[in-house]
């Protein structure tokens, strides 16, 4: 009967996986997975604990209970009392035994009633037990029956389906997938595990559902097959097989001959699960459902290969073009020369040909994007994106706008995660504008935080030029860090001071700023070690340019001035009017964007975001596990829901900033 009827797979944990009712089995839907897990269906339960009877007694104890009671009327509540008391006597005192018992195998049950039901065990020990305790004048239920209910102590509402998905997050990984297969599957858990607490804690109020979904596109690649591993030599075997398992996908990622393939499995991989996903969720499309992508590691680079559409071959080809445009000169005799000219013509011949047939091909047949979805939000975790786009040729601009390197109409907003101490990690906002490189990470804030700032309200601060000290005592550095709940927006301790307070700029060291003070803030910070005599020509301006309160004066040596203990610039004020035109000369003298009124150039959205350091962190044992340790932090989980639920309140006025 079970092969003639179709039973229809069960959806379980909100979609993410099916139960197979006849083979009592669940498997994941979007990934494979080579366990099976076995699952049983609970219908008889024990009280107290809730736990499901084994599916074999039990399914004896319902067709039992079906042929003795069917078509009998059942209480609606499991909680209601039972008018008999422990003692198996009713109110008159008559006893009241079991109206009917079943035999099974090492147990056997009785009912006492339609909705009152115990299991007895029939080993010896239990018998003894019994006929001790019934001679002392207790129950047989009481003295050693488990009672049993029939259904969950919960009855299932509407109301427990799962809130409705409208926003699809790919998890992309890096390296190493081959040497520990099925890794991004636990590292996709981990992260979903925390954004579920993350949700339950700060966006409960939300009836719409997040769910992060792995790609895994490494183990359907075939690449070099064995060939890397039959000429790795013995010798040290498993820190070599180690490495051709991890390291090497950089190596065939850079490959011309294997790119291709790596590009091509993760972009299938992800129309795959996209067109899944909404075969299953056919109202996510209709609904206006979103898609982001997070991607660690090498995978930044490949999924931003992507959504862009970059190619090296057609990089090498305008190079050989532009080779072939130059003139070649060395001597040539006549002849040379005239078959080079032919030569030259007939090329010109054939790329104008071939523009022709590509503009006919292009308007006949519209090219299919190489993604099916908008990308929303790409977040990269411990990126090495900013090497690749510079080696490149990416350089920085004069506008702060995303599309200097991956355009709006691609990915509407490009994050970039990183901690502090990640070695494989790299800043992007300097490829876009140069004097970013001395403007602090937005520094992500603790989950744990009390009422956080909004990042679009985080005033830029600048960092300190100074390099920190690494002998601090550990007293100091637990000191110096604020406690992630009081403070939750202050930088770290070798961040300079927010330039909010523009009007209180610094400057180095705790010397006057009286006579030679023009040639101080137009100097270049110590970069010259010879002292400039004072201009008495300039001492006139320079006086009334000193501010309303300055320390006691000290004779400056040289140009090359100390460094507070605070990390900021010490304490001699301008004016608000002269700091806002001194101060892009002052900290940046060169790569320096200023718009007309000489404020810096700003970018639209920040792009680079910093992980906080722990309290009592080793930074070169974080150096070496800060690369992995994104998946289970609770503070990337709100950053990055943060970012998902925020399209919702995207209506909201935008608040106007200062300018940098």
């Amino acid at each position: 009967m079970e092969e003639l009827v179709n039973i229809e797979p069960v959806c379980v944990r909100g979609g993410l996986y099916e139960v197979d009712v006849t083979q009592g089995e669940c498997y994941p839907v979007y990934w494979n997975q080579s366990d099976k897990i076995p699952v049983m269906r609970g219908q008889w339960f024990i009280d107290g604990t809730w736990q499901p009877l084994e599916e074999e007694e039990s399914n004896l104890i319902e067709q039992e209970h079906l042929n003795c009671f069917r078509g009998h009327q059942m209480q609606e509540n499991f909680d209601i009392e039972v008018s008999k008391s422990i003692d198996g006597k009713d109110g008159s005192g008559i006893n009241y035994s079991a109206i009917h018992s079943f035999k099974l195998s090492r147990n056997h049950v009785d009912w006492h009633s339609m909705d009152e039901v115990y299991l007895y065990s029939d080993a010896t020990t239990s018998k003894i037990a019994r006929t001790v305790t019934q001679k002392l004048g207790f129950s047989k239920a009481s003295s050693s029956g488990t009672r049993l209910h029939r259904g969950y102590v919960e009855e299932a509402t509407l109301e427990d389906k799962p809130s409705q998905t409208t926003h699809i997050v790919f998890v992309v990984h890096g390296i190493g997938q081959k040497m520990d297969q099925g890794r991004i599957i636990k590292n996709t858990a981990m992260m979903r595990e925390a954004a579920r607490k993350i949700e339950e804690k700060h966006f409960s109020n939300h009836a719409t559902h997040v769910e992060f979904l792995p790609v895994e596109w490494r183990s359907k690649l075939t690449l070099d097959g064995d060939t890397v591993d039959s000429i790795t030599p013995d010798k040290v075997r498993g820190l070599r097989d180690m490495l051709n398992s991890s390291a090497m996908d950089i190596m065939y990622y850079t490959s011309p001959l294997y790119r291709d393939e790596l590009v091509k499995g993760l972009q299938q991989e992800l129309n795959r699960l996209y067109s899944l996903f909404c075969s299953r969720n056919p109202d996510f499309e209709e609904k206006g459902g979103k898609v982001s992508i997070v991607s660690h590691s090498l995978g930044c680079v490949i999924t931003y290969d992507i959504m862009t559409g970059w190619n090296p071959v057609r990089l090498y080809e305008q190079l050989l073009q532009k080779e072939e445009e130059l003139p070649d000169e060395r001597w040539m005799s006549y002849e040379e020369r005239h078959l080079l000219d032919e030569l030259y013509i007939t090329k010109r011949r054939l790329r104008e040909i071939e523009e022709r047939l590509h503009g006919l091909k292009a308007s006949s047949i519209t090219q299919a994007p190489a993604l099916k979805f908008k990308v929303e939000n790409f977040f990269c975790m411990g990126s090495p994106l900013a090497v690749f786009l510079a080696l490149r040729g990416i350089r920085p601009g004069n506008s702060g706008n995303q599309d200097h390197i991956l355009p709006r109409e691609i990915c509407n907003r490009l994050l970039n995660i990183f901690h502090p101490t990640d070695p494989v990690a790299y800043r992007l906002e300097p490829l876009i504008l140069k004097h970013y490189s001395n403007i602090s990470p937005v520094q992500i804030h603790w989950y744990n935080t009390s009422n956080p700032l909004p990042y679009e309200h985080m005033k830029p601060s600048f960092l300190n030029p100074a390099k920190e000290s690494t002998s601090v005592s550990e007293n100091e550095g637990i000191s110096t860090i604020p406690s992630p709940v009081t403070s939750p927006v202050l930088p770290r301790r070798h961040y300079g001071e927010s330039i909010t307070n523009i009007g209180k700029a610094s400057i180095l060291g705790a010397a006057s700023i009286g006579k030679g003070l023009g040639g101080m803030l137009f100097s270049r910070f110590g970069r010259s070690s010879t002292s400039q005599p004072s201009d008495p020509s300039k001492e006139s301006m320079e006086d009334e340019k000193k501010p309303i309160s300055s320390p006691p004066t000290t004779t400056v040596a040289t140009q090359t001035l100390p460094h507070s203990s605070s990390g900021f610039l010490d304490s001699a004020y301008f004016r608000l009017q002269e700091s806002f035109y001194y101060l892009p000369q002052l900290l940046f003298p060169e790569n320096v964007m200023q718009n007309k009124d000489n404020s810096l150039v700003e970018l639209d959205h920040r792009i680079d975001f910093e992980l906080r350091e722990g309290l009592v962190e080793s930074r070169y044992w974080s150096a070496v596990t800060s690369h992995t340790a994104y998946w289970s932090s609770l503070d990337v989980a709100l950053f990055l829901l943060t970012f998902m639920y925020k399209h919702e309140h995207d209506n909201d006025a935008k608040p106007n900033l200062d300018p940098i």
